[in-house]
């Protein structure tokens, strides 16, 4: 897991959805780990990741503060073994305007049904802020923060990283399909059915970012 966690950093980088900011982590056991305060893109293979426990309510020292943002996710979901945190360019561009990201195509349904906005476009350095957060965040697979980036969560770390692009590519074809007419997002039926596909795309998708 800590060389996924170090390579779905490093993929992030590389397809331009972090730059100097942004981190990622898994879950293990009852604690999590989060790649250090630096680059994602600059994370060396022996860079020490940071153990934030999910029972205790404070972050050790030199854990970044929006560590809370991953506390509050494992806690409310069990399902997330893995999140990233980052700063796709549309998708934040689109919660800045308002405008909805919802599922045009297949793959966006690994989002849900509309992709949630959190509404506070400070970082997230508080206990209760991140309890906020993954309180919108609901059973979505991501969150856009309005001027402030996205989350993503997955069953692992790969499979987050993984959505994470998937939530850019989908604000992309929501920012071209309402510049040519009315977007039209997939049926309630096709919703269900690429639903029940999105571990093993997810999956595919994660192979493809790894390299």
């Amino acid at each position: 897991m800590r060389q996924e966690v170090i390579a779905a950093a490093r993929a992030l980088s590389r397809v331009g959805l972090v730059t100097a900011f942004g981190h990622a982590s898994y879950r293990e056991g009852d604690s999590f780990y989060i790649t250090p305060p630096k680059p994602l893109g600059a994370l060396e293979d022996d860079d020490p990741l940071s153990e934030v426990s999910l029972v205790g309510n404070e972050l050790p020292a030199g854990v970044p503060g929006e560590a809370w943002v991953h506390w509050a996710i494992y806690n409310r979901r069990p399902d997330a073994g893995g999140i990233c945190r980052a700063q796709p360019p549309v998708a934040t561009a689109l919660a800045s305007a308002s405008v909805p990201i919802l599922p045009l195509h297949g793959q966006g349904a690994f989002l849900g049904r509309e992709v949630p906005v959190f509404d506070e476009a400070r970082l997230v350095r508080e206990h209760a802020t991140g309890e906020a957060l993954a309180e919108c965040l609901g059973e979505a697979g991501g969150l856009v923060m309005r001027g402030n980036g996205a989350v993503a969560v997955g069953a692992s770390v790969g499979l987050a990283a993984a959505r994470m692009r998937v939530l850019e590519a989908s604000a992309e074809m929501n920012q071209r399909a309402a510049s040519a007419g009315i977007p039209r997002p997939i049926s309630e039926e096709e919703f269900v059915y690429w639903d029940s596909v999105s571990e093993e795309i997810l999956g595919r998708i994660w192979a493809h970012l790894r390299g």
